[in-house]
């Protein structure tokens, strides 16, 4: 194993194991829940927006390692980003798991770029970016994964 695939597995691990901004946060405006059915992961998102900012984003639920660090390594990366930021950061993790590119500028969630050679887990990595999708539009039906290849389109 190379020295960055090591870090890459102790980065995912430790995002699983603590998750940051685990749990509601108390001013929480928007709320969206998510389901992989395939894997059980089952996560809901809470985010406080002002505006057109995301001021606060929390999570709960409980799923694998990929889902569970992606989630935190997501909540790390959209805390104060615009919604057409976290909506094109979305994208830009939706292309680098499916394999349709890499993205250097991804930082820390560059960790997760793994999972494009193993189909079955995208739809655990893209959970939890699917379920900011659907809390940033404030959507109330349920994101449910089943069915969808290679996890969708966030």
């Amino acid at each position: 194993m190379t020295d960055l695939s090591e870090l890459y597995q102790d980065l995912i691990l430790d995002h699983s194991r603590s998750p940051r901004h685990f749990g509601k946060p108390p001013d929480a405006n928007r709320v969206a829940l998510g389901h992989n059915p395939l894997c059980g992961d089952r996560y809901t998102v809470y985010l406080a927006v002002e505006g057109d900012r995301i001021t606060a984003i929390g999570f709960e639920g409980q799923g694998c390692a990929i889902s569970k660090s992606s989630a935190s390594l997501m909540t790390d990366a959209v805390q104060g980003k615009t919604r057409a930021e976290a909506e094109a950061l979305a994208q830009r993790f939706q292309d680098m798991v499916t394999g349709k590119g890499k993205d250097e500028s991804l930082g820390k969630l560059q960790a997760l770029a793994g999972v494009a050679q193993y189909p079955i887990r995208v739809k655990c990595a893209s959970l939890a970016w699917h379920t900011l999708r659907a809390a940033l539009d404030s959507r109330k039906e349920p994101v449910n994964l089943e069915g969808t290849e290679g996890g969708g389109s966030p």
